[in-house]
This record gives C-alpha cells, sequence and structure tokens, in this order.
C-alpha cells in the first residue's frame, strides 16, 4: 500500500482544477474548512462529513503501560484521542475499487 500521500498543495490544486477559484482562493479555501474541522475537534466537538466519515474526540484515562524492551510499568497520563469513524458509502465506494480491480496491484 505504497501510494501517494495527499498533501494540503494537493487538495487546493484539486479545488483550483476542479472549482475554478483562483490559486490563491482554492488555498484559503481548503486552509478555512480544515481551521473548521480543527477547532470544532479541539473543542470536544464531533465533525460529521456525510458520505464520508465521522471525526470524533474520546478522552482516555490514565493507565499503566510497559516499556516492551525493559518490561518495565510507566503511567501513561491521561489524554484526547482522534478517532476517525469511515462512513458505510466510503466503505462500500472502497470496497468496490478493489472488486473493480483499480487496487488489484495494492492487493
Amino acid at each position: 500500500m505504497g501510494g501517494k500521500t495527499v498533501t494540503r498543495a494537493d487538495l487546493c490544486e484539486a479545488v483550483y482544477q476542479k472549482v475554478g477559484l483562483s490559486r490563491t482562493e482554492s488555498s484559503e479555501l481548503v486552509e478555512l474548512v480544515l481551521k473548521e474541522i480543527s477547532d470544532n475537534l479541539v473543542d470536544g466537538e464531533p465533525v460529521k462529513l456525510s458520505s464520508f466519515g465521522s471525526f470524533i474526540v474520546r478522552s482516555k484515562g490514565e493507565r499503566i503501560g510497559r516499556n516492551p524492551k525493559t518490561g518495565e510499568e510507566v503511567p501513561i497520563s491521561p489524554r484526547r484521542v482522534m478517532v476517525f469513524k469511515p462512513s458505510n458509502v466510503l466503505k462500500q465506494k472502497i470496497n468496490e475499487a478493489l472488486i473493480d480491480g483499480e487496487d488489484a496491484d495494492k492487493a
């Protein structure tokens, strides 16, 4: 699965090519969307993008972990983590691509 990583620049270019905004406007639009998503997640609010998936912030309590090299027990501090749950539509598209052979070389 050594495919290409999609970057902010790639997203900006896609908006530029498909929507027809200037490169500057495309970049500003992508940045605004990402900032809105980020701000909501920082505030602990879930972000649901229809037909794509949901980003959810979960709180994890303190727990004891273990250093795999030494076996030493180490406390892991409480923290918040972000989880992505893909929509059924996205899951279906991914599996259709695999069945259609588009990802046959990656399987």
